[in-house]
């Protein structure tokens, strides 16, 4: 009797129904709050003539960068970072403005992949919270070094490289035979570990945070939806604080990015259980290989611009 007084007219507790809503209210509030305050410190930046010359062949390349690199993240649970940073680096933008660009575009993507992925029952809750706090304070660190220590032009080389480490992960996850579910240990490192890397990279959270979660034999649904949801909170952390010390460059990087995040990530959340994911997963380490190799045929001069 007791318990029935507990429950609602749904038959559900209403802690539990709170809770449940504050999943969906807590990112679409500091989304609300971040995109005022970017138009409040940056309006005077715009003129309306400035924003229709805005919306040319460039800005429709950084919409498509954004819609793949989406649709690539919500369905694999990795990649983004990678796939947007390696264009991006290709097609000539600087490191320091990739990865700002990226991560401050990350900020709104992953906030509607979170919110799109509890939408279709795709989160962990216990796996997200092991993974939040260690991935934020991961990602702070890096993106202040990249920020206000490291020389972006230097570390382009080295990106790349990078990016290509990460492609061979994915490559080599999605071949693996046999998974055998293992406990995971070192949670924590791991969230800031892949936090701190996805920051000064520009890509990482998902290969490093995702295959090793996929490789230990988990569910790919849940572990996809949960790291696409601490991703929004690990983005939001390294967002601001490249916004913080370094400022914000290339908006038209970050508006194509975003608009074609942002309209992806709901057809990604939806696609996370009806594609097969190793062909895809092959795929996008190839192209990322490619990508990354057209940027270090790029860098031949000792000051590497």
């Amino acid at each position: 009797m007791e318990k029935e007084l507990k429950l609602n007219n749904d038959g559900v507790k209403p802690d539990t129904s709170i809770k449940e809503k504050l999943w969906v209210t807590i990112p679409v509030i500091l989304l609300i709050g971040l995109l005022a305050t970017l138009i409040y410190n940056h309006y005077g930046e715009f003129s309306w003539g400035g924003f229709v010359d805005g919306f040319n062949q460039e800005l429709l390349i950084f919409f498509f960068i954004g819609v793949f690199a989406q649709l690539v993240d919500g369905t694999l649970g990795m990649g983004y970072g990678a796939t947007s940073t390696s264009f991006l680096l290709a097609y000539g933008v600087p490191p320091v403005i990739s990865s700002t660009g990226v991560h401050v575009a990350e900020m709104f993507t992953t906030g509607a992949s979170a919110i799109s992925h509890h939408r279709f029952g795709n989160i962990n809750k216990k796996l997200v919270k092991h993974l939040l706090i260690p991935g934020v304070l991961g990602s702070i660190t890096g993106a202040y070094l990249l920020s206000d220590i490291i020389n972006g032009d230097v570390i382009k080389p080295f990106i790349a490289v990078y990016m290509i480490v990460l492609a061979i992960i994915i490559i080599r996850k999605a071949l693996a035979k046999n998974i055998i579910k293992k406990k995971t240990k070192k949670l924590g490192f791991l969230a800031a570990f892949g936090g701190f890397m996805d920051a000064v990279g520009g890509g990482g959270w998902g290969p490093i945070v995702t295959s090793t979660l996929l490789g230990r034999g988990r569910n790919p649904r849940y572990t996809i939806g949960s790291v696409n949801a601490a991703e929004f909170a690990v983005s939001f952390a390294s967002g601001i604080t490249f916004m913080i010390f370094g400022g914000i460059h290339g908006w038209q990087v970050i508006i194509g990015l975003i608009l074609g995040g942002v309209m992806a990530a709901p057809l990604a959340a939806f696609l996370v259980n009806k594609i097969k994911r190793k062909p895809m997963m092959v795929a996008v380490g190839i192209l990322i290989i490619l990508l990354s190799l057209k940027t270090l045929s790029k860098i031949s001069l000792p000051t590497f611009w």
